[in-house]
């Protein structure tokens, strides 16, 4: 036997042969392929090969350019990058340009950490200069993750809102906004941050509970028998004058109020409050009846609650007659502590929802206050400051805080007699979404876009309908949140921001009978020097002599304003993504911000909706379903990933996972993903094997021959 050849059986079995490794090593192997995919200039040759083909454009929505990306970030653009490789294989030319957005707060906020506010450290040229250092830097951090990730684009030609050229692309386009007609001025009430110190728009806050100084205050009657002569209700003295009760959570806001609104169509009862043995009202009212002799006009539908909430029985209140809110409008009523008549009003605003049916209005604290104020003519009168402190002349408190003048005027109208009911209430606030602080309304001058004065609201509600949205019910929420919204306040008082390039006539008000071709002068500046040229330029420049007459507006846009106008601004430089787009994909939270505001700059300048789809995916959670959150615990960064596991493993998950709905992501989900990935590479590695010396040339079988399984 030792003398007999062994035969080696391995080379008589056919075994599958491959050189694909069953090890994907991808964190180390990842890097290296993204790094050829630059050198080849893999984006560049697809657009080469895709040349004539049908197009397809997927806009960027730009991320700010402030942190390092987080999972969110990865989750959005990795369905980008999946939905624009999968149309470039089905035949379109798919090109796809990133972006980022540059100006505005967070990295004002930012740069105000290291150097101060502008003019403490740094003047405000240098401060701009330091806020687009900052933007750049920021950039470089993310634009390097998102290559990461795999995500093919043109990264060596992005668009970037802070670029000269888009710059004065926005600013040329704010000067078709203005020729259409859609620009005015006005001192409106708007969200104030007091810790921003500047306007907010719409999408720049967000509700959060907080604990108010709730109110009801006695507005007593000037007149008693004016009262009488319009309700009917007879047997009313002068040393008893009835009082109208109003309900806040604002106390601050009762120095501007110009009137008391009630419902027109609203029944109300005149009522007296039960007396207790010591003379003084009883339960929980803090002694605005006096001896119980004062009556109260009440809204009769809620007399129960409010007899609760003041410590009464409701059957205990004596009910002296009742009328209909129409039958009061226009009686006088004493302010509660300022030397001062206020009429009764009719607002259709007024609810029974909560208070006591009549509502404290202030033209100058709250949108419906204001829209009211003016059907009725009423001064708009702002006694607060953007810095939260009342003016110098408001009676009473005059240079404190509004919170401290608040309960000063509290204390105050408690003195007076006036003072029904003081409780704390906790109730949904609007909140910077930035700072995570209360906000205020307040009545400044704004420049303002109007939803109606030449059909804004109307053609943009017509053209959501012809837009595909997906998931559906995304049509139902901005459709929403048009019909509603109020006029867009798109300026800021803020330095770091695309100027809004006007000259406004120091007598007259009105805008420079030349508006448009200045701005284009101004663009011109701008294209070359960026948004510092307009800052830097002297009126005389551009004016001459009319320059005395006329005062440069400082304010800058609303930073939704910077990326509503990306279609334009990048179409105008990038003709191969010009709108109207195929598709923008973002968050579900877009609906109030990216895709509102592209909506309605698009109507404005065109006409039209700036895409054809539009599609939201969820946000992503924990396993529990929970928010992420860095004391919780449960925060996945992709960068951690990429290292450890591999970016086609976060892929994977993105591409495995129901994006209409909250994504859960954990440690654990994605050690199954990994595990997931393990076994396609396997089965690819196992059919690649039985591949092996099969020339499909000389081999492939025609489908006419094929078994019908293998058809």
């Amino acid at each position: 036997m030792g003398g007999l050849a062994v035969t080696d059986y391995k080379q008589t079995i056919n075994l599958p042969q491959t050189d694909f490794p069953m090890k994907a090593d991808l964190a180390a192997r990842e890097p290296a392929l993204v790094e050829r995919w630059q050198r080849e200039d893999t984006y560049g040759r697809l657009r080469q090969i895709a040349r004539g083909r049908p197009r397809f454009v997927l806009h960027d929505g730009p991320p700010y350019a402030n942190g390092t990306i987080h999972i969110g970030h990865a989750l959005n653009k990795i369905l980008k990058d999946i939905i624009v490789k999968a149309r470039t294989l089905d035949g379109f030319d798919a090109p796809y340009i990133p972006g980022w957005d540059c100006h505005g707060l967070p990295i004002e906020l930012a740069v105000e950490k290291k150097h101060g506010r502008p003019g403490q450290k740094l003047d405000v040229n240098a401060f701009r200069a330091a806020c687009r250092a900052f933007a750049a830097e920021q950039i470089e951090l993310q634009r390097s993750d998102f290559k990461r990730l795999g995500v093919l684009g043109d990264w060596e030609r992005p668009y970037r809102t802070m670029d000269f050229a888009y710059e004065a692309q926005q600013m040329r386009a704010f000067g078709r906004i203005v020729a259409n007609g859609h620009l005015y001025k006005g001192a409106k009430p708007v969200h104030w941050c007091l810790d921003c110190r500047s306007a907010l728009a719409e999408a720049e806050v967000e509700y959060e509970d907080k604990v108010s100084p709730a109110v009801d205050v006695a507005f007593v009657v000037a007149d008693s028998a004016d009262f009488a002569i319009r309700t009917g209700i007879a047997g009313i003295g002068a040393a008893s004058a009835p009082a109208v009760v109003i309900w806040t959570t604002t106390p601050w806001t009762l120095p501007a109020n110009e009137a008391v609104a009630v419902g027109p169509a609203l029944d109300y009862a005149l009522v007296r409050l039960p007396a207790a043995a010591n003379g003084q009202s009883a339960g929980g009212t803090e002694g605005a009846t006096g001896d119980g002799a004062r009556p109260l006009v009440l809204a009769a539908d809620l007399l129960p609650q409010i007899a609760v909430r003041y410590g009464h029985d409701p059957a205990a209140l004596e009910v002296l007659g009742r009328f209909p809110g129409s039958a009061i409008e226009g009686l006088l009523l004493h302010h509660p502590f300022l030397d001062k008549r206020v009429p009764v009003i009719l607002g259709e605003h007024v609810t029974l929802d909560a208070g006591t049916g009549a509502v404290h209005t202030a033209p100058a604290h709250g949108q419906e206050d204001f829209a009211v104020g003016q059907r009725y003519g009423l001064p708009v009168k702002n006694p607060v400051g953007g810095d939260g402190r009342f003016i110098e002349g408001t009676p009473l408190v005059a240079g404190m805080k509004i919170d401290e003048g608040g309960e000063s005027l509290i204390g105050t109208m408690r003195e007076r007699g006036v003072l029904v009911k003081h409780a704390p209430y906790r109730h949904s606030y609007p909140h910077c979404w930035r700072h995570k602080t209360p906000v205020i309304f307040r009545a400044t001058p704004q420049w303002f876009i109007s939803m109606d004065q030449k059909g804004l609201r109307a053609r943009t509600l017509a053209d959501i309908r012809k837009v595909e949205w997906t998931p559906a019910w995304g049509e139902q929420r901005i459709t929403g949140m048009i019909e509603n919204r109020p006029d867009w306040c798109i300026s800021r008082q803020r330095t770091w921001g695309v100027p809004i390039p006007l000259f406004v006539h120091k007598v007259t008000g009105e805008l420079h009978p030349d508006t448009l071709a200045l701005i284009e002068r101004a663009a011109d500046r701008v294209e070359q020097g960026g948004i510092e040229a307009w800052f830097a330029l002297e009126p005389a420049e551009l004016l001459g002599d009319a320059a005395a007459d006329y005062d440069k507006v400082t304010d800058v846009m609303d930073v939704w304003a910077d990326s509503g106008l990306s279609f334009e601004c990048v179409g105008a430089q990038r003709p191969e993504i010009a709108a109207p787009v195929d598709l923008y994909l973002e968050g579900s939270d877009q609906h109030r911000g990216w895709f509102h505001s592209s909506l309605l700059m698009s109507e404005e300048l065109d006409a039209r909706a700036p895409y054809k789809g539009v599609l939201t995916h969820g946000f992503t959670v924990d396993d529990k379903g929970r928010k992420m959150s860095k004391s919780l615990g449960n925060v996945i960064a992709p960068q951690k990933v990429m290292q450890s596991l591999g970016a086609d493993v976060l892929r994977l998950w993105v591409a495995a996972t129901d994006y209409a709905n909250e994504m859960s992501v954990s440690d654990e989900i994605l050690k199954r993903m990994s595990d997931s990935y393990r076994r396609m590479r396997n089965t690819v590695r196992f059919l690649l094997g039985n591949l092996a010396g099969i020339d499909p040339a000389t081999d492939a079988v025609p489908v006419g021959e094929m078994v019908a399984l293998d058809r």
